[in-house]
């Protein structure tokens, strides 16, 4: 299973975020959720105002905020 975070709104395009390496996908929900609370700020700084967790291609959780 691969859990990875999509951006929702904001000034973002997927391509910087791609570049940034803030596109990873990972193994496990926890890994996913750890990596956001460390890279949050670096979303905001590209333009992303929100994320959505993904398990494959099926929601988890969101739209969340990162309006701190």
């Amino acid at each position: 299973m691969a859990y990875w975070w999509k951006p929702g709104s904001g000034s973002y395009s997927p391509e910087s975020l791609q570049k940034e390496g803030l596109m990873p996908r990972f193994e496990d929900q926890g890994r996913a959720e750890e990596w956001l609370s460390s890279f949050f700020a670096d979303l905001v700084e590209c333009g992303v105002a929100d994320v959505t967790l993904y398990e494959e291609e099926r929601p988890v959780y969101g739209p969340m905020s990162l309006d701190a």
